[in-house]
């Protein structure tokens, strides 16, 4: 009875061993090496040549010129190829598509939207943003979102979510499409300071990593003026000082001039848009070195592509006037050294076109390495994760992206991302 015991226990063995085997050989290599042509530095904005990185697990931990490459290595070699950091985009909207600017979005539920989002979410990070910033959406879809990508469940940029924005009633980020007898009212509508705190306080519990204020009136709603103000000062600094107590950032839509001075002085983190930023607001912003996010590319597109989308006529008679205008403004607001970080209101347009942003920054003033770091080491400060990612340095996160030809020299080469990785996983390439 024991020698059967003992030849069973044997019979089993063998195979559990050859598994064991096996699965130690098929266990992921401790290091990868990324080789590419050039690395750019987007600190010093000079390119490396015959770049090396070396990921283990999701960090990088060294990255140089001709770095030497372990044993064992799996080693990665992109060629010709340039090597850049993961971009950021600090203002999307992943939730969202461009005909939802019309009366379509009403018939959309939080479960069609949230997968609108996982869609969109796969061909941002397709696209090479690695990072991005959400700053508005229904019932905390994108903060769900969110949880959902780093668990694991569906691909897509990191995101930072603001979960609902705070709007005064009949304001932009207020429903502004339905007839008065729905007695529709949007989730982050808070009128005075008692309820502006505590909206600003629910978005926290459910989630917010940032709080985000309609401090304007906007283009896409009805019944508003985007050069007015809706929050009072008042108002703004309860909500941003909130925020900032309880460990998050504030970010304000604001096209107006007074709305956009109001919010800085109130301390918001940074000033979405800022289509009628006068020389009294960008002296502001630079007093209080607070970031501009413009959004600019979105013009053009919205413009040409109105009839499409069926945007309703009085939002496209708001486009034609404040959208033209704000490139003006943008531009003056560059030249006079107001900090920017990149963002492109993804949403509006198609998600995956973000780095169109870059030429028109540039035509607006900027050279290719501005508009770059605006997408990285700008980025990555404005978010507070200076950590985390915006460099290609050791202790980062593995979130690199490869390009054709030179992004100094034209940097609409970020149009055409040729190679992802996130987190030390190859995603797209």
């Amino acid at each position: 009875m024991n020698v059967i015991a003992m030849s069973v226990r044997r019979a089993f063995a063998l195979p559990l061993l050859l598994l064991a085997c096996s699965a130690a050989s098929a266990a992921p290599p401790a290091v990868t090496a990324i080789k590419a042509a050039h690395l750019l530095d987007v600190r010093s904005g000079a390119l490396v040549d015959n770049a090396v990185v070396l990921v283990s697990g999701e960090r990088i931990t060294a990255a140089g010129s001709r770095l030497a490459i372990p044993d064992g290595a799996q080693v990665i070699d992109l060629g010709n190829k340039t090597l850049l950091p993961g971009l950021i985009d600090m203002h999307t909207h992943l939730t969202g598509d461009p005909q939802d600017a019309g009366y379509s979005i009403i018939a959309k539920s939080i479960p069609r939207i949230t997968l609108t989002g996982a869609k969109n979410a796969r061909l941002t990070l397709q696209a090479g943003f690695t990072t991005v910033r959400d700053v508005g959406a229904d019932g905390y879809a994108d903060i769900g979102l969110r949880d959902a990508i780093n668990d694991g469940d569906v691909p897509g940029p990191r995101i930072a979510a603001s979960g609902p924005p705070l709007s005064i009633t009949g304001g932009h980020c207020d429903d502004t499409m339905h007839a008065p007898e729905y007695k529709q009212t949007a989730l982050g509508v808070a009128d005075g300071v008692a309820e502006a705190l505590k909206v600003t306080r629910r978005n926290i519990k459910y989630g917010a990593d940032v709080i985000k204020i309609c401090a304007t009136g906007g283009v896409l709603s009805f019944g508003d003026d985007p050069r007015t103000s809706q929050y009072t000062l008042e108002e703004l600094k309860a909500i941003i000082g909130d925020a900032h107590r309880l460990g998050r950032k504030a970010a304000a839509h604001a096209h107006g001039g007074d709305g956009i001075k109001l919010a800085v002085l109130a301390g918001i983190d940074s000033i979405e848009h800022g289509s009628y930023i006068d020389d009294e607001g960008i002296k502001l912003m630079k007093e209080h070195k607070t970031w501009l996010v413009p959004t600019v590319y979105l013009g053009d597109w919205l413009i040409d592509n109105a009839e499409a989308i069926k945007l309703p006529p009085p939002l496209l008679e708001k486009a034609r006037v404040v959208l033209p205008t704000a490139r003006l403004n943008i531009a003056r607001a560059i030249k006079a050294g107001v900090p920017v970080a990149f963002g492109t209101d993804a949403g509006v347009y198609p998600h995956g076109l973000n780095a169109r942003e870059f030429g028109t920054l540039v035509k607006l003033g900027m050279t290719p390495i501005q508009a770059i770091r605006a997408a990285t080491l700008n980025a990555s400060e404005l978010l507070g994760w200076t950590d985390k990612v915006g460099t290609i340095e050791a202790g980062k996160f593995a979130d690199l992206i490869a390009v054709d030809g030179e992004p100094l020299k034209d940097v609409k080469t970020l149009e055409s991302v040729r190679w992802v990785m996130k987190g030390g996983a190859v995603v797209n390439q």
